[in-house]
């Protein structure tokens, strides 16, 4: 009888043992799925923190290309003043040409005028004679 009670706590003592152990590994494996979990959770961090660097470099890339687009708006206006400036040379030269014919103009007017006084005096000239 004391056998069988022996026996009997040792096989109780043995399936507690055998629940401590089972217990112990359910909380093995609930540490391996909160480790997972917190693998999860940095893999989700660094691909936050990869997205936001896209980002960034695409921002960056976008403010690169417009200040691109404005310098080259910049060298477009500066083109067309330049050519402007010309243009406005262009029209002073040709004011001076015809003011240059103008003077010729003038000039020969003179001369006609000085011919046609000499021209008066050689008649006035012979008519006294």
């Amino acid at each position: 009888m004391t056998a069988r009670r022996e026996g009997a706590r040792a096989e109780r003592e043995r399936e507690r043992e055998r629940e401590r152990e089972r217990e112990r590994e359910r909380e093995r494996e609930r540490e391996r799925e909160r480790e997972r979990e917190r693998e999860r959770e940095r893999e989700r961090e660094r691909e936050r923190e990869r997205e936001r660097e896209r980002g960034e470099r695409e921002r960056e890339r976008e403010g690169a290309r417009a200040e691109r687009e404005r310098e080259s708006e910049r060298e477009r206006e500066r083109a067309r003043e330049r050519e402007r400036e010309r243009e406005r040379e262009r029209e002073r030269e040709r004011e001076r040409e015809r003011e240059r014919e103008r003077e010729r103009e003038r000039e020969r007017e003179r001369e006609r005028e000085r011919q046609s006084e000499r021209v008066t005096e050689r008649q006035s000239d012979r008519a006294t004679e």
